[in-house]
């Protein structure tokens, strides 16, 4: 009788696996940004004025039907891409600037100010992230950049502690060792021969967020603390159609359109870890 030993496929073996869900996610996010970018060339019609009956069902002049107001819901979809993926690109890029910098000074240089930015960080993820940006959005009061403001605030302590472990593990390797002993100063050994090695897990963390930042942006819209109308965003959308709960067609477009922004991102961070951290499968 042979034995048979499950080995573990070897990386070349997997290059058309690895690569699906990065293909998936990919050409969906470019679906979403060619129609935030061309949307009006899809439909005729204003997002804001009424050109058809209010509450009429889905019909080959109005695909998604129209609201209580007589909106196209196909052309709101559509043109709410381009409130919510410019909000997810600026709220990700402006966690991962301060928590990555602040991460990297804590884990770099210690003693009381790197405990003292720490202690910040706990503080901040104490509280649940939905509550906290509830919290920061009410005192600001409703506006997609108050909301932006308020998710910034949730989501840049997670990087910071991701980068401070980075920089821990990279500063005690031989060529930081080196650098130091050569009299290399401080700001070059961080920049230079630190951070350039602490990206990883940051870039992966970062591109699935993009789509968990979509999802919390339309949960602050829905309850009123995002989005004001008339803007067309997904999350206010969707608080218009669970009014009119038997018209379905109204959440049904900002629901898919989030559902599948989300699934994309997380694709693209799939195919992203594969790629940059392929020990972790």
């Amino acid at each position: 009788m042979s034995l048979i030993i499950n080995r573990p496929p070897r990386p070349d073996m997997l290059p058309q696996w690895l690569t699906v869900p990065l293909t998936i996610g990919t050409m969906v996010i470019l679906f979403w940004v060619l129609m935030a970018l061309f949307g009006h060339l899809v439909t005729p019609y204003d997002p804001l004025d009424m050109v058809g009956r209010r509450l009429q069902p889905p019909s080959w002049d109005h695909w998604l039907g129209t609201d209580a107001l007589g909106r196209d819901v196909l052309t709101r979809t559509i043109h709410g891409a381009r409130h919510s993926l410019p909000i997810a690109v600026l709220v990700v890029v402006s966690a991962v600037a301060i928590g990555s910098l602040l991460g990297a000074i804590s884990g770099f240089v210690g003693g009381y100010t790197g405990a003292a930015i720490m202690r910040l960080v706990d503080i901040t993820l104490s509280f649940p992230p939905m509550l906290l940006a509830m919290a920061v959005a009410a005192s600001l009061g409703p506006g997609l950049g108050n909301a932006a403001i308020a998710m910034v605030l949730v989501w840049w302590p997670i990087y910071a502690r991701l980068m401070r472990a980075q920089v821990l593990e990279v500063k005690e390797r031989e060529h930081v060792e080196a650098a130091v002993a050569a009299g290399a100063k401080r700001g070059r050994v961080l920049f230079r021969h630190i951070l350039p090695l602490c990206w990883t897990p940051i870039l992966i963390s970062a591109t699935m967020d993009l789509g968990q930042v979509v999802l919390l942006a339309a949960s602050l819209s829905f309850i009123g603390l995002g989005a004001t109308p008339p803007t067309p965003e997904w999350g206010s959308m969707i608080s218009d159609g669970s009014v009119h709960f038997y018209q379905w067609w109204i959440a049904f477009g900002p629901g898919v359109a989030i559902l599948t922004i989300v699934l994309g991102f997380n694709f693209i961070g799939d195919g992203v870890r594969d790629i940059l951290d392929p020990q972790s499968e």
